[in-house]
C-alpha cells in the first residue's frame, strides 16, 4: 500500500468517528436539556474535528508501521485496535487531567458528578470509535490485505478462520505464530470492564432520583400534616423602657423589651408515631403530648431600673415552629389563673412562630415565685426538639418507636432504647446554658441549644444500594476475570459480546435490588437479586462451556462474590480492613488458578507453515 492509501483509510476512520461523535453529543443536549440551540450544530462539530486532529495525525503515521512491520494481516487488525485503545486512553487521561486541574483535585459532589458526566463522554466515544471500524471493515480488510476477498470480523476471535485466510493467500515463506492472542483478548477484556462501568452512573443517578422522590412524597406529606416542630419552654415577656442620649445632645427614651426564663422547668412528653402510606412509600408522622411544669423567680441585675418595667402589660409567651400541628387550645395555669395562648409575639429571638396571652406581674410576686403548668397536643413529622430556656430544666421522652437518632445540640443523659421503644433523660443548668434567665433582646444569637429526637422511617435502602453499585468494579471486574482465566483453561473462547451480556445481566441486578428494596427488606431483595443473577451468569456458562462443573465453579465463585460485597456494605468502621484482606485474598486464588496457563499461546520455536 501506498502512502495516499494510508492517509485514506485513516481518514476515513477519523471522519466516521467524528461524525458518530458529534451526533452523539448532539442527541446528548438534547436528552438533558431539550431542544438544542442552533449555534450547536455548527459549534459542536467544529470542537470535535478540532480535538480529534491529534488522533487523524496519529493514525495517518502509526498505520503505515503496522503494515510494512507487522506481517499477519490478522494482527494488523489487532494492532489497529490497540492503537485506537490506546488512541482513546491518551484523551481519557488528557481529560481527566484537565478536570482535575481545573478543580484542584478536589472531589466535591460537584466535580464527582463532571467526572461521570466524563466517563459517559468517554464510553460514548469508545462506541463511535467500534462503530467507526465496524462500518469501514471492509476498507481496513481490503488495506491490510490488499485484496478485495470478502472477509468478517468475526475472523479475529477465530483461529481457524485465520488459518482458512493464510492458506487462500498462499504466500511462500512460513509465517511466525500469532502469540499475542492472549495479550489482545485481555486488552479486549480490560477495555469492556471499563465500558460496562458506564451504565453503573446511569444506575447511580437513578438511585438519586429515587431517593430525591422519596423525600419529596415525605415533605409533601408532612406539609399538610405538620413540619418538623421546635418547642421553647414558656418565657415572660415584659415593656421596658430606658432613658439614653440621642445623636443632638438631647436625652431621650428607648422603648424596648425584657425576656424573663423561669428559674426551673421540667419537660414531659410522650411521642406517639404514626405511619401513612402514599404511593410506594411510607410517611413516618407524630402526634405527641408535651407536659410542662416550672416556676419564675427573676432577680434583676443591678443594671436594669425596675421601675422603668412596665409590669402590667407583659405576656407569657410559647414559640413553635408549625401552627398546623397544634391539636387543641393550649391553656396555661399561670399565677393561679387559667390562660389561654392565642397566635402572635411581641418578639422573635425563640422563633417567628409562638402564642402568646397577656398577664399582670408585681415584681414582689416576680421575685418570690410564680409557679405554673401547660399541657400542649401536638403533631409533627421526622423531628421533635426543645430550647432549654431556664435556669434548671429537666425534659423526659417516651414514645413506643424503637428507632430513634437523638441529634441537636446535646444528646441524652440516660437513654433505653429496646424493641417496645425508647425513653431518654436530658438536664441542664445554669452552668452549662449561654443565657442567664434576663435577657435583653437580640442578644442571643445562634446560642438555642436545640435538642431532641429524630423519628425517622429507616430507608436505607437508597444508601445501601449506592454503596454497592460503588463496587461494581468488583462485580464487573472479577467476573470477568473468573470468564477469562476459566476460557483460557479450557481452550474455549468467551467472545466479546458473551462478556457484554454478562456486563449487563451484573448491571441489572443493581435495578433488581433498588426496585425490590423499596417494597421488601433491603437484605432480602439483595439475597433474591443476587440469587438471580447469580443462577442467570451460571447458567449461560453451563451452556458455553457444556459442563456442569463449571457452571458450579461459577455458582460458588459468584456466591462468594456476592456475600462478600454483602459483608461490606454492612460494615461502617471496618469496611476498609475487611475488603482489603478480602481482595488480597482474591488475588492470591486467581494467581494460583492461573499458575498452568500458557500466556504466550504456541511455544515460540513453533510455526505455522502456509501450502505452496
Amino acid at each position: 500500500m501506498n502512502k495516499q492509501s494510508s492517509i485514506g483509510i485513516s481518514a476515513k476512520i477519523w471522519i466516521t468517528t467524528v461524525v458518530l461523535t458529534a451526533v452523539q453529543i448532539l442527541v446528548g443536549i438534547s436528552i438533558e436539556e431539550g431542544t438544542p440551540p442552533g449555534f450547536a450544530f455548527f459549534v459542536v462539530p467544529i470542537a470535535t474535528t478540532i480535538l480529534s486532529i491529534p488522533a487523524l495525525i496519529t493514525l495517518a503515521i502509526v498505520m503505515p508501521i503496522i503494515q510494512n512491520r507487522v506481517e499477519n494481516p490478522a494482527s494488523k487488525i489487532k494492532w489497529l485496535l490497540v492503537l485506537l485503545l490506546l488512541i482513546l486512553l491518551l484523551y481519557s487521561l488528557a481529560a481527566i487531567a484537565l478536570l482535575f486541574g481545573i478543580h484542584s483535585f478536589n472531589f466535591s459532589e460537584t466535580n464527582i458528578e463532571d467526572l461521570q458526566y466524563l466517563l459517559v463522554a468517554l464510553g460514548l466515544l469508545a462506541v463511535a470509535i467500534i462503530f467507526s471500524v465496524a462500518i469501514n471493515y471492509k476498507a481496513v480488510i481490503n488495506y491490510f490485505y490488499n485484496s478485495n476477498s470478502s472477509f468478517s470480523f468475526s475472523f479475529f476471535f477465530n483461529s481457524k478462520k485465520y488459518k482458512a485466510m493464510e492458506e487462500i493467500q498462499k504466500s511462500g515463506p512460513a509465517l511466525p505464530a500469532s502469540n499475542n492472542k492472549i495479550l489482545i483478548k485481555g486488552f479486549i477484556t480490560g477495555f469492556l470492564i471499563l465500558l460496562m462501568l458506564i451504565p453503573t452512573i446511569f444506575i447511580s443517578n437513578l438511585i438519586s432520583e429515587r431517593e430525591a422522590r422519596q423525600k419529596e412524597i415525605v415533605k409533601e406529606v408532612s406539609s399538610k400534616w405538620a413540619a418538623t416542630q421546635t418547642l421553647s419552654c414558656p418565657f415572660l415577656v415584659v415593656p421596658y423602657s430606658y432613658a439614653y442620649q440621642g445623636q443632638d445632645g438631647k436625652p431621650a427614651i428607648n422603648q424596648s423589651h425584657l425576656i424573663f426564663l423561669a428559674d426551673t422547668v421540667m419537660v414531659a412528653g410522650n411521642i406517639l408515631p404514626e405511619e401513612r402510606q402514599r404511593s410506594i412509600y411510607k410517611v413516618l408522622l407524630y402526634r405527641s403530648s408535651i407536659e410542662y411544669k416550672g416556676n419564675f423567680k427573676v432577680t434583676l441585675p443591678t443594671d436594669i431600673d425596675a421601675t422603668k418595667i412596665d409590669f402590667g402589660n407583659a405576656k407569657i409567651c410559647f414559640t413553635l415552629s408549625d401552627y398546623k400541628g397544634i391539636e387543641e387550645d393550649v391553656l396555661v395555669q399561670f399565677n393561679n389563673e387559667k390562660l389561654i395562648l392565642r397566635p402572635g409575639l411581641p418578639l422573635n429571638d425563640f422563633g417567628k412562630t409562638g402564642l402568646s396571652a397577656p398577664v399582670k406581674l408585681e415584681a414582689a410576686t416576680l421575685l418570690a415565685g410564680l409557679p405554673f403548668s401547660m399541657q400542649i397536643k401536638i403533631k409533627g413529622s421526622e423531628q421533635l426538639h426543645f430550647i432549654p430556656m431556664a435556669s434548671s430544666s429537666k425534659f423526659e421522652l417516651s414514645s413506643k418507636w424503637n428507632d430513634p437518632s437523638f441529634d441537636g445540640e446535646m444528646l441524652p443523659n440516660e437513654r433505653k432504647v429496646t424493641q417496645e421503644g425508647f425513653h431518654s433523660k436530658w438536664s441542664f443548668n445554669q452552668a452549662n446554658l449561654p443565657f442567664s434567665t434576663v435577657i435583653q433582646p437580640n442578644s442571643l444569637g445562634e446560642n438555642k441549644m436545640n435538642f431532641g429526637v429524630s423519628l425517622v422511617q429507616p430507608a436505607d435502602q437508597y444508601g445501601k444500594t449506592m454503596r454497592s453499585v460503588k463496587y461494581a468494579i468488583l462485580f464487573i471486574g472479577l467476573t470477568f476475570a473468573f470468564f477469562f482465566i476459566i476460557e483460557l483453561m479450557q481452550q474455549k473462547p468467551f467472545h466479546p459480546v458473551q462478556y457484554v451480556l454478562v456486563g449487563i445481566a451484573l448491571v441489572i441486578f443493581y435495578t433488581l435490588l433498588l426496585s425490590f428494596s423499596e417494597f421488601i427488606k433491603f437484605d432480602t431483595a439483595y439475597i433474591i437479586a443476587a440469587l438471580a443473577t447469580i443462577l442467570l451468569i451460571s447458567g449461560y456458562a453451563k451452556s458455553h462451556f457444556k459442563s456442569w462443573k463449571t457452571a458450579g465453579i461459577f455458582f460458588g465463585l459468584l456466591s462468594l462474590l456476592y456475600a462478600f460485597i454483602f459483608v461490606l456494605i454492612q460494615l461502617e468502621d471496618t469496611a476498609l480492613l475487611v475488603g482489603s484482606i478480602g481482595l488480597f485474598v482474591v488475588l492470591a486464588l486467581a494467581m494460583y488458578a492461573s499458575r498452568k496457563i500458557n500466556w504466550y499461546g504456541t511455544a515460540s520455536s513453533e510455526t505455522v507453515r502456509v501450502a505452496s
